[in-house]
Formats: structure tokens, C-alpha cells, sequence
């Protein structure tokens, strides 16, 4: 079916004053009942955060909404009337949109192309390219965005490439948008950028956001009310004029929750993981250029920068994934390559991408917990068969120690929640009882439960005498957990910044390229580091 572009209205009439209204929303699946007779009130003109931990049925939510799912029981009302949506091209057609967390574009196309891409306007059976480009270079002067209707997609950075999200729901005439987890990888600039367009212009132009994150100061910060959804069951709906993260956590939670994390300086010793002028190669030339850093025993130096600038390729280096076009990288002093070497040599790695590179979905939990490790002492005997009960007694011991629920070494691994799926990768790396730990984006897409309980055990490792390099697109996760902090922009190391003295304005600056340098190669001026608190 395609969807005819339409005007995005700029104080539309409405029949209701609730732009959204879902009552009594019932969704059951087998042995999970994942939302519990929720109901919920969307205001045109207002920003209504939706918070909740991984697992408690937001998502499942929202796909309702967009009718990517039917409820079980219960109504959902667009502007009064009640709808009922069997897929989100009728969620579309009334007005809905939704920005996911992983953007849905095509690189070799252009903004124009990606906007337009399923509701093109055709003129005798051929696509109108030319009034397809105009909407679409009206909608970005009417919302000033930075954008050129003719750029290919994959040349925009992150934020960019954002907002060619958001016009192609503007193209289809939405009212009602909804972001999951909009923010995950903007510097602090972007999501400003974002959060002026969402409450300055959209919705104060008499349109509606449902905005989704796990970052609360941010939820205070742009929404109008807030609703927190646990186990299934909202919890309630609060006016975000007074509500605190702490009082937003303990809903979330169901107890009080550390939002800062406990630390004593470092004690850094002897160094762990020597960097030596590393360059890796990339789809188009280096992704990584002549780095330098050292990481030592006992501290965690933090990385930080706008994704696809090189972290990925830099952290795939140094835990053996993919092999140095130049330079070095010594392991407590020894050098190694490839991942069995780089392992043996006492590097755990938690890696960005749980599904991908973490678990293996279809195994068991038991069998997840001994992965690298299946054919050696204590999990295999002498002839190299596998000692089950062995394994799954480390299962339910790595399980309880670090609380991944349920407790069950035969579920599957892609069953688990993100924020337990994550959990058991934690387990697994640090029972390897390593001298360096790799935390790559860490708590990615993980609820603030988990977030405290997992950056918890990062700082024991520290304090343990682990040597950590902590790379995170989470600008406050990196702030919050390191000693030292590094900023790669375009695969260059371009600053380095005690994080006693770092803000966000600082950082922000050196993530776009913006800090300037000075000294010699890959370093700045702490006074464009820091910041403010420089000034």
C-alpha cells in the first residue's frame, strides 16, 4: 500500500484534546503477559516521555500503536475516534509515525530518495522526482533542518541522518510522533538541536511526541508528563514540572537506585594495553589513524566520540578481530594476534553488539556462559567431551552472582531481556578473571537497573587491578565511569581530558572536531577540553 504524502499540519484542528488515548491495553503472548491493562493520555501540544526498563513493555506497546501489533484486549483512540490497526500503513494514514533506535535508510540514496520511499508521487504510473523534491525542500526550510535534499545519506553524520528520519514521517503528514531511544548516538549539540525541533517547533505546533529513553535527566529535561510502565502495569503518570530522576528511577525500579557511581580515585599501576601508533583500514582508506594510548592497571580510560568515527574499528584491533595495517599493540608487554592469542594473553571483551558478536541466540544459557572457553579445563575433560554438569553449574552460579533473569542454564540467549542478555556477557568476561577489560558500549539499549548493576562491576574490576578501556557513544556513561577520557573524531585520538575536569560542552566540541589543537599530534589545550569549567 502506498502512502500519499501529505502537509504537516501547523495547528491543526482537533476533534479531542488528546491526541492519543489508550484504554485497557491488554497484550498477552504465550507464558508472557507483556502489557497488563495499560492506559495512557497523549495531549496535542506535549511531550509525553514513556519510561520503563527493558522487558517492561514499552516496545510491545508502541508497535501496537503503529499497528505492528494487534492488543489482545482494549482501545486505542486517534483524536477521539477509536481505530483499529492490522499494520502501520493504517497507523500512518491517521496520522502516527515512529523513529526506531536503528534508522531504517538506504546509504546509496539521497535525503530526497530515503523520504520519499514507499509514498512516492507518481504522475502517469512514473515517480514525480521533481514535486517529490520540492515537499521534501519545503518540509526542511519549514523545519530548519541542515540538510540538502540531494545528499546521498550515507556521505550525513549521525544527527543528520536523524532528522532525514523524522522528515520522512513529517512527508507522510505525521501528527503523532513517536522516537525510541532518539538520543543514543547524538553528541550533547544534536540532541539540543533535536529536543528545540521536538518542543519548539513540532510539538508546539500543535502536534504530539511519545518520546522513549533510559536517559532520564533527559526525559526532565523535554517532556511535558511522564508515564513509567513496569513488569507490564503503568505504574503512573506524573508531570515532568517537579519529578526528579531519582523519584523516576525508583518507579521504574520498584526501589531506590544510585544514579551516580561510587568510586575512589584511581590508583593506577603498572601499564596493561600499550597502543603504539595503531592504524587499521577501512571501507575507504584508514578508519583508524596513527593512535597512541596506554591504559594502566587499576584505572579506566574512556573513549569517547560520535559513533563511526573509528571506535569500532579501533576496539576490533586491539581485541584481535581484525589484524593492524601498522603499528603495535603489546598485552602486558607481549604482543599477540588474532582472538584466541589476544584472549590467552588475559583480555576480556564485552562487545557493542550483544546479538551479533556477544551470544549466539539459539544456544542455551549454560552454553553461552562457557563460549571460548568449551574446550578446555574446567568444561571439557581430557578426551575433550564436555562435562555437563560442570557447565551448568557455573551457569546458575554466574547467574545468581550477577542476578540475569530468570535463572535457567536451558533457556535460550535470545530470550533474555537486553539488560540480562547483557548481564550474562558481563558474567562470562569477567569470570575469565582477566588484566584487561574492552567494555564497548556497555549498557547500550540496557534499563537503568542494569546500567547501575553493570557499571557497578566495571568499577570493581578497576579497583580489582583490571586495566579498562571503556568506549561509549553515552557521553554521560563515559563521563560518570572513567579516569581519564579520550575523544576520537575521524579515527584520530584528537584530545585527552582528566574526567575531574571534563563537561559536556568540552567534549562535545572535540567529538565534532570543533576543539582544536594544539601541542603536538592528538593533543589539545585543556582550556578547549574542558570546557566552561575551563573558563
Amino acid at each position: 500500500m502506498t502512502v500519499s504524502p501529505s502537509p504537516v499540519p501547523a495547528g491543526p484542528a482537533h476533534r479531542s484534546e488528546f491526541a492519543l488515548e489508550l484504554r485497557g491495553i491488554t497484550k498477552r503472548f504465550p507464558l508472557v503477559l507483556a502489557n497488563d491493562n495499560i492506559s495512557l493520555s497523549v495531549r496535542w501540544g506535549s511531550v509525553h516521555a514513556l519510561c520503563g526498563e527493558n522487558g517492561a513493555g514499552k516496545s510491545t506497546l508502541m508497535k501496537i500503536v503503529y499497528g505492528a501489533q494487534p492488543p489482545t484486549s482494549g482501545e486505542i483512540v486517534v483524536d477521539g475516534e477509536v481505530v483499529h490497526f492490522t499494520d502501520p500503513s493504517q497507523a500512518i494514514a491517521r496520522g502516527i509515525g515512529m523513529v526506531f533506535q536503528h534508522f531504517m535508510l538506504v546509504d546509496t540514496l539521497t535525503v530526497t530518495e530515503n523520504v520519499i520511499l514507499g509514498a512516492e508521487p507518481t504522475v502517469g504510473g512514473a515517480i514525480d522526482y521533481a514535486a517529490a523534491r520540492r515537499r521534501v525542500a519545503e518540509l526542511i526550510r519549514q523545519f530548519g533542518f541542515a540538510l540538502n535534499p540531494d545528499a546521498l545519506v550515507g556521505d550525513l553524520p549521525v544527527g543528520l541522518q536523524q532528522k532525514v528520519e523524522i522528515l520522512k514521517t513529517l512527508y507522510r503528514g505525521a501528527r503523532i510522533l513517536i522516537l525510541d531511544e532518539p538520543t543514543a548516538v547524538l553528541t550533547p549539540s544534536e540532541t539540543e538541536e533535536l529536543f528545540d525541533f521536538l518542543k519548539n517547533q513540532y510539538a508546539a505546533s500543535g502536534n504530539a511526541v511519545i518520546f522513549i529513553s533510559h536517559k532520564l535527566h533527559e526525559v526532565l529535561h523535554i517532556s511535558d508528563t511522564i508515564s513509567v510502565i513496569r513488569d507490564g502495569k503503568m505504574i503512573g503518570t506524573i508531570p515532568a514540572e517537579g519529578a526528579t530522576t531519582e523519584t523516576l528511577a525508583r518507579m521504574m525500579v520498584g526501589r531506590d537506585v544510585s544514579l551516580r557511581v561510587q568510586k575512589a580515585p584511581a590508583q593506577p599501576g603498572e601499564v596493561a594495553l600499550d597502543v603504539r601508533g595503531v592504524s587499521v583500514a577501512g571501507e575507504h582508506g584508514y578508519a583508524v589513524k596513527n593512535v597512541s594510548f596506554q591504559v594502566r592497571a587499576g584505572e579506566i580510560v574512556g573513549i569517547a566520540g560520535v559513533e563511526g568515527n573509528g571506535q569500532s574499528e579501533l576496539v576490533e584491533a586491539i581485541t584481535g578481530l581484525t589484524p593492524v595495517a601498522s603499528g603495535e599493540i603489546l598485552y602486558l608487554g607481549r604482543r599477540a594476534h588474532g582472538v584466541r592469542e589476544v584472549g590467552a594473553s588475559g583480555l576480556s571483551h564485552i562487545p557493542e553488539d550483544r546479538n551479533e558478536r556477544g551470544l549466539v541466540l539459539d544456544m542455551t544459557t549454560a552454553e553461552n556462559y562457557i563460549l571460548g572457553e568449551h574446550d578446555r579445563p574446567p568444561f571439557a575433560g581430557p578426551l575433550g567431551f564436555l562435562r555437563l554438569d560442570v557447565i551448568e553449574e557455573n551457569a546458575k552460579r554466574l547467574s545468581e552472582q550477577y542476578d540475569v533473569r530468570p535463572r535457567s542454564p536451558s533457556l535460550r540467549a535470545g530470550q533474555y531481556s537486553g539488560g540480562n542478555a547483557q548481564k550474562l556477557i558481563v558474567a562470562r568476561e569477567m569470570r575469565k578473571n582477566p588484566k584487561i577489560l574492552v567494555a564497548s558500549q556497555p549498557t547500550r539499549g540496557v534499563d537503568i537497573g542494569a546500567i547501575e548493576f553493570i557499571h557497578a562491576r566495571i568499577v570493581e574490576a578497576r579497583d580489582q587491578g583490571l586495566a579498562v578501556l571503556l568506549v561509549s557513544a553515552d557521553l554521560g556513561e563515559v563521563m560518570n565511569l572513567s579516569d581519564r577520557i579520550l575523544v576520537m573524531y575521524e579515527g584520530e585520538i584528537v584530545g585527552e581530558v582528566p574526567a575531574s575536569e571534563a563537561t559536556e560542552t568540552g567534549l562535545g566540541l572535540l567529538m565534532t572536531g570543533s576543539g582544536g589543537a594544539s601541542g603536538r599530534s592528538g593533543e589539545v589545550s585543556h582550556t578547549q577540553a574542558v570546557g566552561e569549567r575551563g573558563m
